[in-house]
């Protein structure tokens, strides 16, 4: 084994671990901006790590540019959205929390007359 296989075994298993810790914190946290943190770290971290481990398997220089390019894509696009549902939660599009504790929120528990 060459010292490229070792740094990249080592990193796509570092950054896969930190894709299933994000995927478990999209299961366990309560609401949604939490959940879209813990996405998002995985997004930066984990895909990081990962595409750090694929560069030196990558041809140079075409091979490495289109994992940083793809990166780079990935981080805009994850901020972007990241930031417009944000925005719809706190302008009261979407809901932060569960549907089931939403739905116990929203009626206090009081049947509605009808």
């Amino acid at each position: 084994m060459d010292w490229r296989d070792v740094l990249t075994l080592t990193l796509v298993s570092l950054g896969a671990l930190f894709f299933v810790a994000g995927y478990v914190g999209l299961a366990r946290f309560p609401n949604a901006l939490s959940r879209m943190h813990a996405l998002s770290e995985v997004d930066t971290v984990g895909l990081g790590l990962v595409i750090l481990g694929l560069l030196p398997q990558a041809s140079w220089p075409f091979g490495m540019l289109k994992l940083i390019a793809l990166w780079l894509v990935v981080l805009l696009a994850g901020g972007t959205t990241g930031q417009m549902l944000a925005g719809a939660i706190h302008a009261g599009i979407g809901d932060s929390d569960d549907t089931a504790s939403a739905g116990s929120k929203r009626n206090d528990g009081r049947r509605s007359a009808g």
